[in-house]
């Protein structure tokens, strides 16, 4: 029942999969890539662990592989292959682009870390960038934790104010999903407005 499922949420994504019956998983590949050389490069995996869990692999030397990232964890299969598909897409899309969108709609720049994992929003946009941090700002991350994922993937952002040492103060401007996946752009459009309600605001 669990490789039917996964096989007909795929194929209705129009992305290609196949049954490993040696392992017990289902491996995904890109359309152009035949099924017996899907392995010989980038594939996704799909477990079937508390739901799906789904992650992506690359070859390390035969015959080895190293894991390069959760696609998608949870129960709802459409959203599973959903994840699968942007995967797979060139350019690839992530739950961060999307933020960085919906924060240019209220003229919002919005700086990143070194390693993909949160943004840094300064409270008085005269900051300059390498200063961001030092000095008080808004930080935004996801619960995924990397804001690299994709869209499918998001599982709620979560904005914190932090002063001038860079530590965070008080409760979260803003919160959102409960470990799940979320809907990317609403959740998106929501962190961003209650991010330029709080810059906008006149005590700040």
């Amino acid at each position: 029942m669990f490789t039917t499922t996964v096989l007909e949420a795929l194929a209705a994504v129009s992305v290609p999969g196949y049954f490993d019956e040696d392992e017990g998983i289902v491996i995904a590949h890109p359309a152009d890539v035949p099924q017996n050389k899907a392995k010989r490069g980038e594939h996704v995996v799909v477990f079937p662990h508390r739901g799906y869990y789904v992650t992506a692999w690359e070859p390390d030397g035969t015959p080895d592989f190293t894991q390069i990232a959760t696609v998608y964890e949870g129960n709802d299969v459409n959203l599973c292959a959903r994840a699968v598909a942007q995967w797979f897409t060139t350019p690839r899309p992530s739950a961060g682009a999307v933020l960085l969108a919906a924060l240019a709609q209220w003229g919002i720049t919005a700086h990143s870390d070194d390693v993909g994992m949160s943004y840094a929003i300064p409270v008085d946009p005269s900051t300059r960038a390498k200063d961001v941090r030092n000095r008080p700002h808004l930080s935004v991350g996801d619960r995924n934790p990397s804001v690299e994922h994709v869209p499918a993937a998001h599982t709620g952002w979560t904005v914190f104010v932090h002063d001038e040492n860079g530590e965070p103060v008080g409760d979260p401007v803003f919160i959102s999903g409960d470990g799940g996946p979320v809907d990317c752009d609403a959740d998106s459009a929501a962190a961003a407005e209650a991010i330029a309600d709080y810059l906008t605001h006149p005590s700040h």
